[in-house]
């Protein structure tokens, strides 16, 4: 029902608000909380009359404070409608992704003073969403290593510390040597568990600092971040002497085998042009060493 201004009467206004599914608070232009419905004081663990006076930002993140402080005083400045996204504080610490679209409003002639209104959402599920699908993106859906794309980006980073820093980075490529007769001779479901396992032998073995990523069919490769190439040499021989192993797969054993080769860049080196010259040494030396393995 409406009155004849068509504005919901103050009594339906009221109801409106305390039983909004979403949060709602309204602020001074100063940034002073004035009143927050009951939705509101559920999303942070708190009851509205404990928010009361509060200030805006202190409910926020400190990592996220200055956006959101630089957001609201653009808002007071031009007087118009807003939106981004933050993260508040629960009063036990945990923290709430939500999305903020906060409106000026101008006096009343009843004499209401001027302030800001936001309708606050939880938007926990779609960031959820969101990093599982970027995820998705970056890592093999069999393995879970990253995947190509994950790994050019950890390879970049490591070159540019390299740069920045003077300090070598290697990475080492392999291939698992006769892969193509294990799923001929005992089916794709198998070759399967052995990429698996195969990938959770390799991430056992590396330190820290290096990433192991799949990169092809049963291919891999691993960047090894400020990292001299006797250390990266080393590495490899624990790969060899570890990962090959023999495996148990449905009662079957399956011999590994694997061929390694080995990039490296000097610290200092021009991230651009050092990408492709690694990556090609690493394929060129690990091509090698499957030939002479093969001989």
């Amino acid at each position: 029902m409406t009155n004849t201004a068509g504005t919901l009467p103050p009594a339906d206004r009221r109801s409106a608000f305390a039983n909004a599914p979403m949060g709602i608070v309204l602020a001074t232009p100063s940034g002073r909380l004035v009143d927050a419905n009951p939705a509101f004081g559920a999303m942070l663990g708190r009851t509205p009359d404990e928010l009361y006076g509060c200030a805006v930002l202190d409910l926020i993140h400190p990592d996220d404070s200055m956006a959101t402080a630089e957001a609201y005083t653009d808002l007071v400045e031009r007087r118009r409608t807003m939106r981004h996204e933050t993260r508040l504080v629960r009063s036990d610490g945990s923290l709430v992704p939500v999305q903020v679209t906060s409106s000026w409003v101008d006096a009343t002639p009843e004499g209401d003073p001027p302030h800001v209104v936001a309708i606050v959402e939880d938007i926990t599920e779609r960031k959820a969403l969101e990093a599982a699908l970027v995820h998705r993106s970056l890592h093999d859906p069999l393995t879970g290593l990253p995947n190509r794309i994950l790994f050019g980006d950890r390879l970049r980073h490591a070159l540019e510390r390299g740069h920045r820093e003077r300090t070598p980075t290697c990475v080492l490529g392999i291939d698992l040597d006769g892969f193509k007769a294990i799923n001929d001779h005992h089916g794709h479901p198998v070759g399967d568990e052995v990429l698996v396992a195969f990938a959770e032998r390799l991430t056992s073995v590396l330190r820290a600092s290096d990433t192991a990523a799949r990169v092809g069919g049963d291919e891999f490769s691993i960047v090894c971040e400020n990292t001299s190439r006797a250390d990266a040499e080393a590495l490899a021989e624990r790969l060899r002497n570890t990962v090959t192993e023999p495996l148990e797969v449905d009662g079957v054993t399956i011999p590994l085998g694997m061929s390694i080769g080995l990039g490296t860049v000097a610290g200092g080196t021009d991230p651009e042009l050092a990408f492709e010259l690694l990556v090609r040494e690493a394929d060129d030396a690990m091509y090698a060493d499957k030939a002479t393995r093969r001989h």
